[in-house]
């Protein structure tokens, strides 16, 4: 559990946190933008920056360096289209152009040296939608985005979920074949149980992925079934589930809440060592 409050709340992150509207005609607050800008997960290591230590917009600026922000910018204007395919058409697909304002339309800005030590800085996904607009409305911010961690607020968090379960174990008491063994495939997930057939053609039932298991008790529903099946949950075996929003792969993010665990054992035998003298 320790893993998982970890992954959830302590790996950070970059996320955008500074908005500068320098105009918005949409029919959306500018409150309201900043909040759905600030949620768009960003391709970038957090690994290669320092936190800001600063928060007042007054001395912002003077303390924006290359190695603790990121800038973006989003620039975009709604036009009409001067040649729909049809001319009765009322898509706005087919009669608008850039109605809808979407993640890919942000842009990186390099700061310094940025340009040659960093690679591939985006939003996670192309597709996200911000805003939708009509002709004459526009949208011109400048984004910073910073290091961060889920505590301080969600949108740092690197994982959409981050769970764990202990391993299903099914133990089938007595052979089971025929009709009897057709129905305890269907009480669990697919794939879980099996049907071979024997020697005599038979169909017989084996447990083959107990991992697939959803923990469903649909068995002991059956009074010709439920003697017949056992469920146990292996105790020294857990899987993890880990849904990355997608700054950092899975596996990357285990390595960093070991890391983060790590050295908060250090940080406590070290306050140990310091009471003790």
């Amino acid at each position: 559990n320790a893993f998982r409050r970890i992954l959830i709340a302590e790996v950070p992150t970059m996320a955008i946190e500074k908005v500068f509207v320098y105009n918005n005609t949409s029919i959306i607050q500018d409150e309201v933008l900043a909040h759905r800008l600030g949620l768009i997960p960003i391709h970038a290591d957090p690994r290669l920056f320092q936190y800001r230590t600063d928060s007042s917009t007054d001395t912002w600026d003077e303390n924006t360096r290359e190695d603790n922000t990121l800038e973006f910018e989003l620039k975009i204007r709604c036009t009409r289209n001067p040649h729909p395919p049809r001319k009765d058409s009322t898509a706005p697909d087919e009669i608008y152009v850039s109605h809808r304002v979407l993640s890919e339309h942000i842009e990186w800005r390099p700061i310094g040296d940025q340009a040659k030590q960093l690679k591939d800085i985006r939003p996670v996904d192309k597709d996200i939608l911000i805003a939708k607009l009509r002709p004459g409305q526009e949208i011109h911010v400048k984004l910073h985005a910073v290091k961060g961690i889920g505590r301080d607020h969600a949108k740092f968090s690197p994982v959409a979920t981050a769970s764990y379960r202990l391993m299903p174990e099914i133990v089938l008491l007595q052979t089971i074949t025929g009709r009897q063994a057709e129905k305890l495939a269907r009480c669990f997930s697919e794939g879980v149980v099996a049907l071979e057939e024997n020697e005599d053609g038979e169909k017989v039932a084996r447990v083959v992925n107990p991992r697939r298991d959803t923990c469903s008790r649909e068995v002991f529903r059956h009074e010709d079934l439920k003697d017949l099946v056992k469920l146990n949950k292996i105790r020294d075996h857990f899987i993890f589930s880990i849904e990355s929003t997608g700054a950092l792969q899975p596996q990357e993010l285990v390595c960093e809440s070991i890391k983060i665990l790590m050295s908060k054992c250090e940080s406590f035998l070290s306050e140990l060592d310091t009471v003790k003298r």
